[in-house]
């Protein structure tokens, strides 16, 4: 399934600093995955048939490319879909610096309501957290949280932490570190960042 996945997107390795302020040595270029919908379809078929149990009234996917994956999972669902918009706060320090908010326009579609939040590729799960986060202060009920794939396990440790299911496609093996342990920075490598685009 991994490998399947991947054909959608380009990946690289090096040293990069994500938008959750964590380093890590993989990147992939998220932008082409819904490229080519009807042939990434399938597998948006696939996770909505995990969530389906889940009796889910709507669901929220981060914008960008993880909104565009909770409207085809939204589609096969047939239940309304909201996306959570990213926003960055320059003066916020330290790991986590991102919120993702839902549009005022489209709360009552998760006020009060059964959510699954979808995404595309979680690795540290910034943009995720953000949606929960932000769901929770709107008195959604956030049921499940699905994704194609999990690079690692930070997210499967934050849904155990927060008493949520988890339905994935498939996970593929990831480190990440906090800046003070990354093993890149210690040997010197140039950092990129990433997770600011």
């Amino acid at each position: 399934m991994t490998e399947d996945l991947l054909t959608f997107v380009s990946g690289r390795r090096g040293h990069f600093q994500l938008e959750s302020g964590h380093h890590g040595d993989l990147w992939f270029q998220l932008e082409t995955l819904c490229l080519r919908p009807r042939e990434l379809k399938p597998f948006a078929a696939r996770l909505a048939a995990q969530l389906a149990p889940y009796k889910i009234d709507a669901v929220c996917g981060p914008f960008v490319e993880g909104a565009f994956i909770a409207l085809l999972v939204s589609l096969e669902l047939d239940c309304e879909f909201t996306y959570a918009e990213r926003i960055a706060d320059t003066a916020r320090e330290g790991l986590f610096p991102v919120d993702y908010h839902i549009p005022k326009a489209l709360w009552p579609a998760v006020k009060g309501k059964r959510v699954a939040i979808v995404n595309d590729f979680i690795n540290a799960g910034s943009a995720v957290r953000g949606a929960f986060y932000h769901m929770q202060a709107l008195d959604a009920s956030v049921v499940a949280i699905g994704a194609l794939l999990a690079l690692g396990d930070a997210i499967i440790r934050f849904t155990a932490e927060h008493h949520i299911p988890l339905e994935l496609l498939d996970r593929m093996a990831n480190t990440i570190w906090t800046p003070s342990q990354c093993p890149l920075c210690a040997s010197g490598v140039p950092l990129e960042i990433v997770g600011n685009s």
